[in-house]
């Protein structure tokens, strides 16, 4: 059996970058418009201290958006092993709009419909 210790000063020693953080999170999708929340624009920031704790400044396309539980689940779930913990700050300013939709992400919301 793997010891512990050893297995978590493993994953410590091995600090992603933020652009490894920022290229994992685009595997968290938004469950309503399919496409991932970077390329929606919903990421705002992304921070990593040495310890490889990562702190995000995230928003989402309205404050009373239901699917927040799983956005939260998902983001843990992909950084999980890129991160030793991690923080979501649930921000609102400035407001998400469109024009924050990168164009991938108005690629993809075309490909199944979307008129942009």
């Amino acid at each position: 059996m793997p010891d512990v210790d050893a297995v978590d000063a493993t994953k410590a020693a091995a600090v992603a970058t933020r652009d490894e953080i920022i290229e994992a999170m685009k595997d968290v999708v938004d469950p309503e418009l399919m496409v991932n929340v970077v390329d929606l624009g919903l990421l705002y920031g992304c921070q990593v201290d040495e310890q490889g704790n990562v702190t995000l400044d995230m928003t989402l396309t309205s404050p009373t958006c239901p699917l927040t539980d799983k956005i939260e689940y998902d983001t843990k779930y992909v950084l999980d092993t890129l991160a030793n913990s991690v923080t979501i700050n649930w921000v609102w300013l400035p407001p998400w709009t469109l024009e924050m939709i990168t164009e991938d992400g108005r690629e993809q919301l075309r490909a199944i419909g979307y008129n942009l």
